[in-house]
């Protein structure tokens, strides 16, 4: 098991658009990945999960995977939401 947490750095947060995008790149993985906030945890995968986390920005979420490709999993997910979804 590969865990990070990472501040979401876009105003909005996940909501539908930077969420597709989130999901499009977890899917590319083969690891079972999850997203923690606030003691609830969804499936990375699960559109409908992730959007209802409520994530807005500033907000702090922990993204953990275990899989083959577990490391490389966390840290392209948490890139991607350190560059703010290029929003």
């Amino acid at each position: 098991m590969y865990v990070k947490d990472v501040t979401v750095q876009n105003q909005v947060g996940l909501h539908a658009r930077p969420a597709t995008f989130f999901i499009q790149k977890a899917n590319e993985f083969k690891s079972s990945i999850w997203v923690d906030k606030d003691e609830r945890k969804v499936n990375a995968k699960s559109l409908l999960g992730v959007l209802s986390l409520g994530i807005v920005g500033g907000t702090s979420i922990r993204i953990a995977a275990n899989g083959v490709d577990e490391e490389e999993a966390v840290n392209e997910l948490v890139k991607l939401v350190e560059s703010g979804f290029a929003e």
